[in-house]
């Protein structure tokens, strides 16, 4: 995502992030004269996050950032002569740089098992050295993204969610990953005040219990937080009892000081107990009190199903702040990197890990990807894979599925969307980024396109990832070729 000037993601140099098996085989690759070699390798996760129907792309603007500042420094060079590399790959790693092209998936889209959602096309020695600095800004931006989408998608349409899930993050990048992915996401806004900076929003938040703490009593407290925020007056009411003490004190500095005054108690929060109890009961008394525009935020440990919960009893909420389930949320990507094709000149040579756990048998070959969505209801059916030479027919498309080879489907009256994207080519970055709030309405109308059904909670339905029957083909034909060399 564009961020507010004087900004940028990644603010110390990462080319040093890499894995020490990527510098051994970069440098046998220059002992062996393949420099020049162009590899293709394809970014995929083989499971969603917390047996979820989808999960969704972000972190192509970090790859994007740490793409563009990829240089190693003297003292990194320094650093690999230490461990045993040749002076003429250090000489090599001098003038490094990528040269290559990256495609993806645009952060924002929703994205399903074992397909590519980054594409690395590039010099083989520069798509191992990135890798492992890829993989690591996917899936964590991914992680925060999809956790947060996850409880926007759980949460009633006129409820808004605020991200509130800094100081529980695993460290300050983590911390201002799941604030920016996850206003991305759907989310209103954040408490982070960097985060909010960054992209030109104003941060969120009122007081904690230690401020209500501070004062000789509640009301005293809420006084003054009155005083100093009479437009802004939302304030929490679960220090020392919810009911006996928090809401009738709220009532209490409303009527004596907001009313008179001209003001108007813009809400309440509630950060423990029974939170569906408790918000019917405050609703009540509010209502009574002639409090009725007063709004309502609930917090503490709030994730998906919690929020589900809290809508079927009945609970009176008008907004949620989530921390934890959006910064460290419960699921792992566990996104992958594997090479599917080697180019030699002008010749591709389709390269394919094959495994006895077919989910592990990747799919082979510089391949498209297309979503196909029904053309009377708007809705995706299916992301179909073919070989970059390949087209799709449009009509009677037989799709079947690649794990097992069994599960076929025949399509008709389909729009198609190539779903990857040119980012870099040849090392120059061609793919413009959007805004937060472009990417919010992005993500809002991608979501809209994929069925209730796969976007449930409970037992989503699996979303059809699958190839053209010659695609289908053509791998089973590679897993079979590969078999015979076992028996040689």
């Amino acid at each position: 995502m564009k961020l507010e000037d004087g900004y940028v993601r990644l603010n110390k140099n990462y080319s040093m992030l890499t894995d020490q098996y990527e510098l051994n085989m970069a440098n046998s690759y220059f002992e062996s004269g393949m420099k020049d070699t162009i590899g293709v390798f394809d970014v995929f996760f083989r499971k969603v996050p917390s047996n979820g129907g989808y999960a969704l792309m972000a972190g192509v603007d970090k790859v994007i950032e740490y793409i563009k500042n990829l240089k190693f420094s003297d003292k990194d060079l320094e650093y690999f002569r230490s461990l045993g590399y040749g002076d003429e790959f250090i000489n090599y790693l001098k003038d490094f740089k990528f040269t290559g092209n990256i495609y993806a998936i645009p952060d924002g889209t929703p994205v399903f098992p074992n397909e590519p959602i980054l594409t690395v096309e590039a010099p083989i020695i520069e798509a191992q050295i990135i890798e492992t600095a890829v993989l690591s800004l996917l899936n964590g931006a991914m992680e925060h993204a999809t956790g947060a989408r996850r409880i926007i998608e759980a949460t009633p349409k006129n409820v808004k969610v605020m991200e509130f899930g800094a100081r529980r993050a695993d460290g300050l990048d983590a911390a201002i990953d799941a604030s920016l992915y996850g206003v991305m996401a759907g989310c209103a806004g954040t408490s982070n005040v960097i985060a909010a900076n960054m992209i030109g929003q104003k941060a969120l938040g009122t007081q904690a219990h230690s401020y209500i703490e501070s004062f000789d009593s509640e009301y005293e407290a809420f006084l003054a937080y009155a005083k100093s925020y009479p437009n802004e007056t939302l304030l929490l009411v679960d220090t020392y009892d919810t009911l006996r003490s928090g809401i009738p004190n709220v009532i209490r500095v409303a009527k004596e000081y907001l009313i008179p005054n001209g003001y108007r108690l813009k809400g309440i929060r509630i950060d423990s107990g029974d939170l569906a109890y408790l918000s019917k009961e405050a609703r009540k008394m509010l209502d009574e009190a002639g409090l009725n525009d007063a709004t309502i935020c609930l917090s503490n440990g709030l994730n998906a199903n919690t929020i589900r919960s809290l809508t079927e009893q009945g609970a009176k909420f008008d907004s949620l702040g989530v921390g934890d389930n959006i910064s460290k949320p419960e699921g792992r990507m566990g996104c992958v990197y594997k090479e599917v094709a080697i180019l030699n000149g002008d010749e591709r040579i389709p390269k394919i890990k094959v495994s006895e756990d077919p989910i592990k048998t990747i799919n082979p070959d510089f391949k498209d990807l297309y979503r196909l969505y029904d053309n009377e209801t708007g809705y995706a059916l299916a992301d179909v894979m073919v070989r970059r030479e390949d087209k799709l027919s449009k009509d009677n498309l037989l799709i079947i599925d690649l794990k097992g080879f069994i599960n076929q489907k025949t399509l008709n009256n389909f729009r198609v969307e190539r779903l990857q994207k040119e980012i870099f080519i040849g090392g120059k970055l061609v793919f413009e980024d959007l805004i937060i709030n472009e990417l919010k309405e992005y993500v809002e109308e991608q979501m809209s396109t994929i069925y209730p059904e796969v976007k449930r909670e409970m037992n989503p339905q699996t979303y059809h990832v699958s190839g053209t029957s010659e695609y289908a083909q053509f791998k089973k034909d590679m897993i079979g070729k590969v078999k015979r060399l076992w028996l040689i």
